[in-house]
């Protein structure tokens, strides 16, 4: 008996869509490897449709008041409480997490960073109006940019929409958004609640793969491109807007330093560590994965991680046990395989080291000790549920080889030394760095990191003000 497949269909000015030539693609639940819906391969003539609808859409929207913003974004975020257990439905098809912690940890969230750009809405900045040339006044406009074309990604594909309309929409920006071609079906349920809320074409959602997100940056409509992804992507994301000069916003990969003191309370560490590393199967930026301990305590830190990772449990979405789901896709899965069957000889796995059962995409909570700055497993981002750990001697080493990585997004220092903590902090190149605690987000602090992490701020302040454009008008006191 064949089971027949959900539709998902694209939002375009305000209504679904299938994509114009009609080709579509299968969607795999990670955690099954079946597959549950078709989503639209949009090409050309989808993108075109979006961002005509987005462009016309801009004027009206540009011109609405903070407070009308404001209202419409609120509404939004009482529409997602209401809607939670759906959006918890979609997101767990999409990625097989566990349906408990989709509901914990990232609903509440995602709620409150709605609520957060509500009011930044309203609370533009610049400087004060006066008169820096006698006879002249100066005042400065914060303006939208226009049209947003924004790409997704798959490992938290709900709240990385939230992420990317939220602060544009906010700004009184229009937006064209594609989802990863892997999770698609929690964003066009997005489309549905913002679409009884937003004029249409404020917010459009286009399906597709690589080459689709290509042809919205490439596209001349829209005046700034933004993209969580990979770092190939980003620079290709890039090289496309630089053809037409359009604003980029890059939130790319990470390898975050996990840098343990001697003086640190071991016991709490590798508790607090073990999660950071392996919730969401590893699948985060800013994922505890790279650990450098002191040397002193290094063989009971790791004794100490290994059975702790040997406690934490992966599997279906329904089993309230699990910290973490499957990996996204076979390629994800691959990919985190190679690392692990290409270990220099030096290298021992601690813990785990295998993929987990013969449905769907899982892989055991894995450690990995005995490393070196140069291997491939501490230079490489894995984006899987694998913790390496280094053993260093002092400051110097700990600063040389946490920094000595091309990303440059997340990190944390582990010490009771608070002195410690502030060089440390100074010393670190990250975007973000925690002191006795890793991965927790606020919905008022930026997250965007340094070098080949990227550039832009998602969240806070700083991450709606990149959504605007500053202008300078001056006036004569004699006209």
């Amino acid at each position: 008996m064949t089971t027949e497949l959900r539709r998902l269909r694209n939002y375009i000015d305000g209504e679904f869509r299938d994509a114009a030539d009609g080709r579509t693609t299968e969607v795999v639940n990670p955690a099954t490897g079946a597959a549950y819906a078709t989503a639209p391969l949009s090409g050309q003539a989808d993108v075109d449709a979006a961002m005509a609808a987005a462009e016309a859409a801009f004027p009206a929207w540009r011109d609405t008041t903070p407070a009308e913003r404001q209202k419409a974004l609120l509404k939004i975020a009482d529409a997602f409480e209401e809607r939670a257990e759906d959006l918890i439905a979609a997101e767990v098809e999409n990625t097989g997490k566990p349906v408990g912690l989709t509901r914990s940890e990232e609903i509440p969230p995602m709620v409150d960073q709605i609520r957060f750009f509500a009011g930044a809405a309203r609370m533009l900045e610049g400087r004060s109006a006066g008169e820096y040339m006698e006879g002249m006044t100066s005042i400065i406009r914060r303006e939208p940019v226009g049209v947003c074309a924004q790409v997704a990604p798959w490992n938290y594909p709900m709240m990385m929409a939230v992420w990317k309309f939220a602060p544009a929409i906010a700004a009184g920006n229009t937006v064209v958004l594609k989802p990863s071609d892997t999770t698609p079906a929690s964003t066009v349920l997005i489309a549905e609640i913002l679409g009884s809320i937003l004029p249409k074409g404020v917010f459009n959602v286009v399906c597709g793969d690589r080459d689709t997100g290509r042809m919205m940056v490439e596209h001349p409509v829209p005046a700034m491109a933004s993209i969580t992804g990979s770092v190939r992507a980003g620079m290709s994301v890039a090289e496309s807007a630089a053809k037409d000069v359009k604003r980029v916003h890059l939130e790319l990969g990470g390898k975050a330093p996990v840098v343990v003191f001697e003086d640190t309370d071991i016991a709490k560490a590798v508790e607090d560590i073990s999660v950071a590393g392996y919730f969401n199967a590893g699948q985060d930026c800013t994922a505890a994965t790279r650990v450098l301990v002191q040397e002193s305590i290094h063989d009971e830190f790791v004794a100490a991680l290994a059975k702790a990772a040997a406690e934490t449990k992966t599997g279906q979405p329904d089993d309230e046990d699990v910290l973490y789901g499957p990996l996204n896709n076979p390629n994800q899965l691959k990919q985190v395989a190679g690392f692990i069957e290409r270990l220099p000889a030096h290298a021992k796995v601690e813990a785990g080291g295998q993929q987990v059962g013969d449905k769907g995409y899982f892989y055991a909570p894995t450690v990995v000790s005995g490393l070196r700055q140069d291997d491939e497993i501490i230079q490489n981002e894995v984006f899987g549920p694998v913790i390496t750990v280094q053993s260093f001697t002092d400051e110097d080493q700990a600063v040389a080889w946490a920094n000595g990585v091309e990303y440059a997004l997340a990190s944390s220092v582990w010490t009771k030394d608070h002195s410690r903590a502030m060089r440390m902090s100074k010393k670190l190149d990250f975007g973000c760095v925690w002191i006795n605690t890793h991965i927790p987000l606020v919905a008022e602090m930026p997250h965007g990191g340094f070098k080949k992490s990227g550039y832009g701020k998602d969240l806070s302040g700083y991450g709606f003000d990149d959504y605007t454009r500053i202008k300078h008008v001056m006036t004569s006191l004699d006209g």
